[in-house]
Order: C-alpha cells, then structure tokens, then sequence
C-alpha cells in the first residue's frame, strides 16, 4: 500500500500543528509558509491540504492579525487511521472493477477471485494498526528535534 503525498503532507501537517499545540513546549500558531519550510515542500499544495484537514475537523484556520493554523482538537483525540481514511481518496489495492483498466470494464477474474478477499483483509489489518495510533503517538520528540523546535531530550 502507498499512501498519496496529500496523505502524507496531511499527517506532517497535523505533527508540525501537534508540535505547537497549546500544552506543547512550543505552543503557537503557525503558517501554512513555516510548514512549508520547514518540511521543504510546496506551499501551493499544503494550501489544498489544510483546506482539506480544515473540512474533516483537524485543523482550525484563525485569520488575520496573530492567525494561523491550529489543531481542532487535542492531539490524543485525533486518530491516524481516520486521517487517513479521510485524506485518502480511494482505498482500494486493486481495481477488479475496471475504473481504471483501458476498456472500463471489470477484471475478467473477479466472479471466481480470492485475491479480492485477501486484499481486503491486509488493507483492514493495515488499517486497524493506524486505529491503534492517535498523534498524541506521533508526537515524541524526535519530529521536533529535527524540525530545530526544542532541545531533544536525552532519554
């Protein structure tokens, strides 16, 4: 399974964001420009992310003076599996149904297929790990360390 860069960029986003969360060492709001930076990526494209994070509930935009973005709710209370599923716009590890074969016509062997099935399951396996996983999780340290925003900690 390979996720999309927007699913990607989404989840730096939602890091970088739980960084500066209020209760974090770090807390403030911050531009879609110091993301951008810091994770050396297109500011366009982050543009259509957040506004996409914005819609599931994620991310709160505050505008003008002292604005920025902001977590739309504690880190601990945001789950990975459903920022995926969100981010995400189509799950599916194979196309049995032809959407994107030539002819448009589904695969010749999905009347008698297990492979379907079995797909199935790894993606809902793959899925349940990132249930288990909220960005509270994600949050250790490291992330920030690397990012120049506080001191690591020796463990």
């Amino acid at each position: 399974m390979r996720l999309t860069l927007h699913t990607d960029y989404a989840l730096r986003v939602l890091i970088h964001l739980g960084i500066h969360h209020p209760g974090a060492r770090a807390s403030r709001r911050v531009s879609i420009r110091e993301i951008a930076q810091a994770y050396r990526i297109s500011e366009n494209h982050l543009v259509k992310v957040v506004h996409r994070l914005g819609q599931g509930g994620f991310v709160t935009t505050v505008r003008g003076r002292g604005g920025g973005l902001e977590l739309a709710r504690p880190a601990a209370e945001i789950n990975v599996g459903a920022v995926v599923r969100f981010t995400e716009d189509d799950m599916a590890l194979v196309d049995c149904e032809g959407r994107n074969s030539t002819d448009g016509r589904p695969c010749v062997l999905s009347p008698a297929c297990v492979l379907r099935s079995v797909l199935g399951d790894a993606l809902g396996a793959f899925l349940a790990v990132l249930d288990g996983y909220t960005l509270a999780d994600l949050l250790t340290g490291r992330e920030a360390a690397l990012l120049g925003l506080i001191v690591p900690v020796d463990d």
